[in-house]
């Protein structure tokens, strides 16, 4: 959201961390601790708070300072009340989950998408004005579970359409085979992680081994199951860029993260609990850095709009811009 907003500095642009605007919501996060491994938990909107204050980012929790002429998101499963008349784009924001049978329960039943306790929803509730996707893959996938695809745009999405840039990095290790783990336990899902870690081993062979933790998970716990179940002098971080990591490996195993894009992207030998084939047909669109510029593009026309909301895209003409930008580096 910040790379697309420099494209957009002409125009008062203000942050909000993802919120709920509903008292069942509301209640489950003040009360309970069911909601502490998602994105509208406290410590991870001052995670992102933080972030937009190195850039001097305005930041408006909860959009109650300013009435807004656009509101750009990157999930679709909480739209706020306030926001339903106004102008709205969604951006992909990375991979989405797989359906299960909880998925089309609560999508048969038209109960709030945020129910499924996942992201299998993310983009297909069709309450937006514009989607921007990461790929053709991924606009038909969207436009499959339900989403208009006259409002689905193929724009790239900022965090992985230019992976060629982390070749060049400063990560002293290369050549070992990383497993880039996922938050699945904390965010209430099953996972048997022993079992889990010795395929990685069994894949690795006698290759060095290299665990990346995911940033929600806990630790402590993490790391003992990796050092009882991986062979001795197998690395684990828990913090450190990613991307870089798997710009050295020579091979990436994964479960349910995005990442695997990256590795898909930078040509590794990946593996997954989603179908490969599947993945690479999803993959987003490499363009050297556009999509942030595509995307405020669509913005910039939308908000000058001054037509009726659905009548915008029937005589808007995308342009994908396709010269790769390198002036603004990913922060």
């Amino acid at each position: 959201m910040y790379q697309i907003s420099r494209y957009l500095q002409d125009f008062d642009c203000w942050f909000s961390q993802l919120f709920p605007d509903n008292y069942f919501l509301k209640g489950i996060l003040k009360y309970t601790s069911f909601a502490n491994g998602t994105v509208v938990a406290d410590h991870f909107r001052e995670k992102s708070e933080n972030y937009l204050k190195q850039f001097g980012a305005r930041i408006d929790q909860g959009g109650s300072k300013n009435r807004y002429d656009l509101v750009v998101n990157c999930t679709d499963m909480i739209v706020a009340k306030k926001f339903m008349q106004t102008k709205t784009i969604w951006v992909q924001e990375g991979m989405i989950d797989k359906p299960t049978l909880l998925t089309g329960l609560v999508s048969a039943l038209k109960l709030p998408p945020y129910l499924t306790g996942d992201t299998s929803l993310n983009g297909s509730t069709n309450v937006c004005d514009i989607y921007c996707t990461a790929s053709d893959g991924y606009k038909n996938y969207f436009a499959g579970m339900g989403t208009d695809p006259a409002k689905l745009i193929v724009t790239g999405i900022p965090n992985y359409d230019n992976q060629q840039q982390y070749l060049n990095n400063d990560f002293p290790f290369h050549n070992y085979v990383m497993v880039a783990t996922s938050d699945m336990r904390e965010t209430y899902r099953f996972e048997n992680r022993p079992s889990f870690i010795r395929h990685a081993v069994k894949i690795a062979g006698d290759r060095q081994l290299l665990f990346k933790l995911h940033p929600n998970e806990k630790m402590d716990r993490a790391e003992a199951e990796i050092k009882k179940h991986a062979p001795k002098g197998s690395m684990i971080y828990g913090s450190g860029n990613t991307n870089h990591m798997i710009a050295n490996c020579c091979e990436l195993i994964t479960q349910y993260s995005t990442v695997v894009y990256t590795g898909i992207a930078l040509g590794k030998k990946v593996h997954s609990y989603f179908d490969i084939e599947e993945l690479k047909r999803l993959a987003p669109v490499q363009n050297g850095g556009v999509s942030a510029k595509n995307i405020a593009q669509i913005c910039r026309g939308y908000i000058k709009f001054t037509g009726k909301k659905e009548d915008f895209l029937k005589g808007f003409t995308f342009k994908a811009d396709t010269k790769p930008y390198r002036e603004m580096q990913y922060a």
